[in-house]
């Protein structure tokens, strides 16, 4: 099966797992994979998550077979996030983060305290040229939050396989873009007045390059802004 760990598919160097991961895996990875094919994508395609800090929802994406665009799968209530609406800038805020992030194999935690998580790597490139600081940042089970965006432990369970599955099978790194909120016309207006507007406008442009493309852009900064194509 695809994405499925075994001798003549191992995972690749700095995947880690572990016993925790193996049993979650085996708990939620036969009915993934059946709801995946229900709707023409299949278990260990690329990833790419959503998460939007208002609404309070983490997206799950898969590439579909054959194409270069993602499908939304699955949507996720996050159960615990601390803090405003904004960007977090130093360690102890309780801010989570918002901006462009991605996790390669390192950052999988198949030991966390947290149940299951994985590290979103900030700060960025993006948040050092702004003087932000902090670490351990995290999507991460056990219900609790400080500056992470938790969820329950069923949830992260499905939510890692996928992550694991679609490194397991050859994706290099998956894609985390944390926003304040859905970025609409009509949203972004409501928030001209707050002092993170320009920082929301910059955002919205990688936002918008997805809805548009249905690909997740390549990310880059250039003069502390973010660039996107």
């Amino acid at each position: 099966m695809s994405g499925q760990l075994s001798a003549q598919n191992p995972a690749p160097r700095g995947l880690p797992t572990s016993p925790r991961a193996h049993a979650a895996a085996k708990r939620v990875q036969e009915d993934l994979t059946r709801d995946l094919a229900e709707t023409g994508m299949r278990y260990g395609n690329p990833v790419f998550i959503r998460i939007l800090k208002e609404e309070g929802e983490l997206e799950l994406f898969v590439q579909e077979v054959g194409e270069e665009t993602f499908r939304l799968f699955r949507t996720y209530d996050i159960v615990a996030m601390s803090g405003r609406l904004g960007p977090k800038e130093r360690e102890g805020d309780l801010q989570a983060p918002e901006g462009f992030y991605y996790v390669p194999p390192h950052r999988m935690n198949p030991h966390s305290r947290f149940h299951l998580s994985f590290n979103l790597g900030y700060p960025n490139t993006y948040d050092r040229a702004h003087g932000r600081d902090g670490s351990h940042l995290m999507v991460h089970g056990n219900r609790v939050s400080i500056g992470c965006f938790a969820m329950t432990d069923r949830k992260i369970e499905e939510i890692y396989t996928l992550c694991h599955a679609a490194l397991a099978n050859g994706q290099k790194f998956f894609r985390v873009h944390a926003f304040p909120f859905r970025m609409t016309a009509g949203r972004m207006e409501q928030a001209r007045s707050s002092k993170w507007h320009p920082f929301w406008k910059n955002l919205r442009q990688g936002y918008d390059f997805f809805e548009k493309n249905r690909f997740p852009p390549n990310v880059r900064v250039t003069g502390q802004r973010y660039l996107f194509d």
